[in-house]
């Protein structure tokens, strides 16, 4: 039988099952790369066919591009693209080896002079990019792009020069934060997840939740969603919820919400399927084949999500 990925009889979720229809979803509308992805994390799929798939967006500059993260468009390698890229190394267990050196070359090249990562490098300059994007030709050392990119690094225990000044960047951009939004909370978590240095992390993830809940950018009634400001700049109804900070149980983020604020959010999370078996995208959509292409990777996260929650989710 032809290698696809899967198992030659992947068990069959139960029709009309949550996880079922959202494998309709995938094979209906998804990229080959979340194609594999699924096929890995729900098929019982090999991890091979997902790092083929991948190879496709990999730049000989050790980057990647080729719109991996959708609202990038064109071929250039991008910090964001590559940390997309690194999650799903990560994912299918294979951040480690030459590969990695070849990335961590690449994001040497690109940082700025605090050694971190900006959110998007001057070369995407001429292609299409989505308009909340700014691009400008000396970017800042942005959180939003170094903290998951480090999380993950030290999660597979990489060690690389880059590596030193980007963690002592993010230690200082995590410690200054007094006012922020749930993206970068989002980029701190995933920083802070896998720091090192455990005590330091718990104490900075303490001040943190306690930022979020004060400046209640986390929506914790989805029911009652007016009593929660949109961030500035953020699409009108993008929310975050506890599940989006505390992606898994083991996440330091889960202490930030009660027993009671975590299930209401993750019933959220179930309901929002959609009737062809997706996850919406929540952010602002600018192109058709934007939203078309994230689709399927909200769609993933969202059944990840579920699972690790034990809801149901094979």
């Amino acid at each position: 039988m032809a290698e696809t990925g899967a198992s030659p009889l992947p068990p069959t979720p139960p029709a009309h099952s949550p996880l079922f229809r959202a494998e309709h979803f995938v094979w209906l509308t998804a990229r080959v790369l979340e194609q594999r992805i699924f096929a890995h994390d729900f098929l019982h799929g090999a991890a091979d066919p997902v790092e083929t798939a991948l190879d496709a967006y990999r730049n000989e500059d050790g980057g990647y591009g080729h719109a991996l993260e959708p609202d990038l468009r064109g071929p250039v390698s991008q910090p964001l693209h590559t940390a997309r890229a690194l999650g799903v190394l990560d994912n299918i267990g294979r951040l480690n080896g030459r590969r990695v050196e070849r990335v961590c070359r690449y994001l040497t090249s690109v940082s700025t002079r605090d050694g971190a990562l900006p959110a998007i490098h001057p070369s995407q300059r001429g292609y299409p990019a989505a308009p909340f994007i700014p691009i400008v030709d000396d970017p800042p050392s942005e959180l939003l792009s170094t903290g998951p990119v480090v999380g993950l690094l030290h999660r597979n225990e990489v060690w690389h020069a880059w590596l030193f000044r980007a963690t002592d960047f993010c230690w200082q951009a995590v410690d200054s934060l007094e006012r922020s939004h749930p993206y970068e909370v989002r980029a701190a978590v995933a920083f802070l997840d896998s720091a090192p240095d455990r005590p330091r992390a718990e104490a900075a993830a303490d001040r943190l939740g306690r930022l979020v809940r004060d400046e209640r950018l986390v929506a914790l009634d989805p029911d009652h969603l007016d009593l929660y400001p949109v961030a500035p700049g953020y699409a009108p109804g993008e929310h975050h919820f506890p599940y989006d900070f505390a992606r898994t149980p083991q996440s330091l983020a889960r202490a930030w919400f009660t027993d009671e604020e975590m299930a209401r959010s993750l019933d959220h999370l179930a309901d929002a399927q959609q009737e062809d078996g997706g996850w919406p995208v929540r952010w602002r959509r600018w192109a058709p084949g934007t939203a078309l292409e994230a689709r399927p990777m909200v769609t993933i996260e969202a059944l990840r999500t579920l699972r690790a929650y034990g809801r149901g989710v094979g």
